[in-house]
């Protein structure tokens, strides 16, 4: 799978960095984003996939997209 953040309706309130800190991020500036080892590439670990998913449902903007 591949995720990234819809930065349209991205609010930034940090739900999916509190879920999930080994994919996403919080930016310097108080963006939020996928890590860049993580950017574009084909996630396959199980445990993080998972992880991905609760903090996809955790987004209260739906702003988390996964690619399957």
């Amino acid at each position: 799978m591949k995720v990234k953040i819809n930065k349209e309706k991205c609010v930034m309130c940090g739900s999916c960095v509190a879920v999930c800190p080994e994919v996403f991020e919080m930016k310097d500036d108080g963006t939020v984003d996928v890590k860049a080892e993580y950017q574009n590439i084909e996630i396959q670990d199980d445990m993080l996939i998972e992880k991905i998913k609760q903090a996809q449902t955790a987004c209260p903007t739906s702003a988390i997209e996964i690619e399957e």
